[in-house]
């Protein structure tokens, strides 16, 4: 008797999907999810944002691009600032002042600096998955649209 991994791995996945979404509908998740087909959809459109959403650190790898980044433009629009920058607008105290927050100031407060760079980076890896869920739903929402105009054409040909 042959053992195929790939149905192994199946019935695997849908153990554990199974299971997650008893775990939902029992903590009050949508009542939507009690149709496992709706469930099983809901979560791969998930699980392909998740997939599209890159590296959790943003590096080089930060997945595939993503169509609502590039309407929003400026990056700086969208994405979480997470460097300091100390300043000042004044010509004459403004270098005093600068001095004192890079000297005295920011060394007493850099692990506050350091824990919301890392909430910032947290952050960013959030947003990225937000968006690429708003693209699959939008591609979903696009074949879906384009589908009924096609379903209505045969209809109004069949007449």
């Amino acid at each position: 008797m042959t053992i195929r991994s790939d149905d192994v791995m199946a019935d695997i996945e849908a153990s554990v999907r199974d299971a997650l979404r008893r775990r939902l509908i029992a903590a009050g998740g949508p009542a939507a999810y009690r149709d496992a087909e709706i469930f099983a959809s809901v979560n791969a459109v998930l699980a392909r944002a998740v997939e599209r959403r890159g590296d959790p650190e943003g590096g080089a790898a930060a997945g595939p691009p993503l169509l609502l980044p590039e309407l929003l433009g400026d990056e700086e629009a969208w994405r979480p600032a997470g460097e300091l920058r100390i300043t000042s607008h004044r010509p004459l105290g403004g270098p005093l002042i600068v001095f004192v927050k890079r000297r005295l100031v920011l060394p007493l407060v850099r692990w506050l600096f350091e824990y919301a760079d890392e909430n910032f980076r947290r952050q960013e890896y959030v947003n990225r998955i937000v968006m690429a869920c708003l693209e699959e739903l939008a591609i979903e929402n696009a074949r879906l649209r384009s589908d009924v105009a096609a379903l209505e054409e045969q209809a109004g040909r069949s007449r």
